[in-house]
């Protein structure tokens, strides 16, 4: 009988730090949202930000323990990435730039050289109303893959980027 109770009670607390790990994972993961899933206050900053922006996509997502909403959009014909709190505080924005400066172009050239690069985003953090620029991000092709590498604002640097 005593073997029957340690086997159950191993099993009762194997099963418990599984549903608790997998619980944990699914929190960090990534939930794909429809526009009426966001909240207000982050659709408010969005509009006020963005004005007539179209919304092509929306995630909510955990960093660093707090709520954060990624949203995808277009306004005239660029494409734009935010990252926005629970709160409606803009914390990044990222914004197509249909010629980005030659020093950027030749950097990923450099260290890509059968590289195509298909976008390139400016990567601004924002405080407030202030943007401040922090690097590019280009998501290139190569070898049939993409890629997307951060690159410094002079061209001084490429790295592949990390999650």
């Amino acid at each position: 009988m005593r073997n029957v109770r340690v086997w159950l009670g191993s099993g009762i607390l194997a099963g418990s730090l599984l549903i608790a790990g997998c619980a944990a994972t699914h929190e960090n993961k990534e939930k794909k949202l429809s526009p009426g899933d966001i909240p207000q206050a982050v659709t408010n900053s969005l509009n006020a930000r963005l004005p007539g922006a179209k919304l092509t996509s929306a995630e909510k997502e955990n960093e660093n323990g707090a709520v954060v909403y990624d949203l995808e959009m277009t306004q005239n014909g660029l494409h734009y990435e935010m990252d926005v709190k629970e709160d409606g505080t803009i914390a990044e924005i990222e914004k197509e730039v249909k010629h980005p400066p030659q020093a950027v172009v030749d950097a990923v050239k450099q260290k890509y050289p059968d590289a195509k690069i298909k976008i390139v985003m400016e990567v601004n953090k924002v405080e407030g109303t202030k943007e401040t620029p922090q690097n590019y991000e280009a998501t290139i092709s190569t070898g049939g893959k993409n890629k997307e590498v951060v690159v410094a604002l002079d061209g001084s640097s490429v790295k592949e980027e990390t999650d």
